[in-house]
């Protein structure tokens, strides 16, 4: 099969295509076709060596696929069955293997792309806008990088909960979709100060929640943009690590709250995950929740993906297909 591998972290040019066997499924485990690749910043840090990982490694984690075959023990999935998981065990190549505890089957109106657009990002925007901190009608929340994956579904979740959103991105092009997405206020960060305008938008009241992803530039302006007791979910760090933070601050800026919170620890148990992507599935299947997936690459391209991702010049899902 064709696969991407890494033998050793470092920039883009890393990223090889290989012929490696085709992997056989324990016990517990699903082999999976793969058709579509969920590209996330995380294979970056990998990829970098900012997150550790042995070498060889195929990266990736997020795919749909066809089931091919199943490991022993295995129950509740069929040969040929569409299926989706944010655990696909190296998910940048052609099969690759799947815990079964952590594969969902994919509703019949969804296209494999839409499945793997939908996962990763879908289930991250739901933990934060329904359990990091559950909004309510009539709050406020900042989004930052509102026009990539996570902040346009996180964007459109927030407002069907009628919360107002007040959204930053890079240009006006991506302005207009974070307010098709249901943004109610825009800023663009490259021409605005984003924490001056939010002050002005709230009445100097600032917001309830700050919803993070970008890090070290943003990481000390969005405390400054919280009302008292308010929250800072800093789930990435596109911009590079936040600097050190003496915890007296969050006490002299109004009680404030931090948390750093990640996919795994709210899709812990079968439960919660078949609650998530169940939620998440279904309202990309009807229309509730839309994706963009315009950015779809070959397989070989995988290191053109990851440098237009880094490069901001995506909006939406960047997709692999093998």
């Amino acid at each position: 099969m064709k696969a991407i591998q890494i033998e050793a972290t470092g920039g883009p040019e890393v990223l090889h295509l290989a012929d490696l066997p085709i992997p056989e499924p324990g016990p517990g485990q699903v082999l999976i076709r793969v058709e579509a690749v969920g590209v996330n910043y995380i294979e970056i840090y990998f990829r970098k060596g900012v997150y550790k990982a042995t070498m060889p490694l195929i990266p990736g984690s997020e795919a749909s696929g066809t089931v091919e075959k199943l490991g022993h023990g295995v129950t509740g999935f069929d040969e040929g069955d569409l299926v989706a998981s944010v655990s696909v065990l190296g998910s940048y190549a052609e099969y690759a293997l799947v815990p079964a505890a952590q594969l969902i089957k994919v509703p019949s109106r969804l296209t494999p792309e839409q499945a793997a657009a939908a996962m990763l990002q879908g289930m991250t925007a739901h933990y934060l806008a329904y359990s990091t901190y559950p909004l309510k009608a009539g709050e406020t929340a900042l989004v930052h990088a509102a026009a990539g994956g996570v902040g346009l579904l996180l964007t459109q979740m927030a407002s069907r909960l009628g919360a107002r959103v007040i959204a930053t991105v890079s240009t006006k092009e991506k302005a207009e979709l974070a307010q098709e997405a249901g943004a109610k206020d825009v800023i663009l960060y490259t021409e605005q100060d984003f924490e001056v305008e939010v002050k002005r938008l709230t009445g100097g009241k600032g917001v309830d929640v700050v919803y993070d992803s970008v890090g070290k530039t943003t990481f000390d302006k969005s405390l400054n943009c919280l009302r008292p007791r308010g929250l800072l979910a800093l789930f990435g760090a596109s911009s590079g690590p936040v600097p050190p933070l003496d915890l007296i601050q969050l006490s002299s800026k109004g009680s404030l709250y931090i948390t750093r919170p990640t996919l795994w620890h709210y899709v812990a148990t079968r439960t919660e995950l078949e609650w998530r992507a169940g939620k998440v599935l279904d309202w990309a299947a009807t229309g509730e929740l839309k994706l963009r997936t315009e950015h779809m690459y070959p397989l070989a391209e995988a290191a053109q993906a990851q440098t237009d991702m880094e490069g901001r010049k995506t909006t939406g899902k960047i997709l692999l297909e093998p």
